[in-house]
């Protein structure tokens, strides 16, 4: 069982930045896929970013070019750097691991709020 804690949420204007960060509380190197999802008021929990652990990223056309998925694996923590941020990017966002070679396994923090006003 992965416990994955989330912090560096909160209130910013737009056009600002913030730096989410995800620690596990176990070593993430085996971890095949580290992610960030968000969930807006009254709308499904979307993927933002995912990044594995042989160093591949992706991340969804409304984010691409202002967020940033990094992973210290020394420091068992992931972090999403948020940059220009938009009031449509305010959220609830969430941190998932995900092991899937092999038998197949899924973690979630407990989400950090992020609110951009206008």
């Amino acid at each position: 069982q992965v416990q994955l804690v989330e912090s560096g949420g909160g209130l910013v204007q737009a056009g600002g930045s913030l730096r989410l960060s995800c620690a596990a509380s176990e070593s993430i190197f085996s971890i095949n896929r580290m992610a960030w999802y968000r969930q807006a008021p009254g709308k499904q929990r979307e993927l933002v970013a995912h990044r594995t652990n042989d160093g591949l990223s992706n991340y969804a056309g409304s984010v691409k070019g202002r967020f940033t998925i990094s992973r210290d694996n020394a420091k068992n923590t992931v972090y999403l750097q948020m940059n220009s941020l938009k009031p449509e990017d305010t959220a609830v966002y969430y941190c998932n691991a995900a092991f899937t070679s092999g038998s197949f396994r899924s973690y979630w923090g407990q989400g950090t709020q992020v609110t951009v006003s206008s």
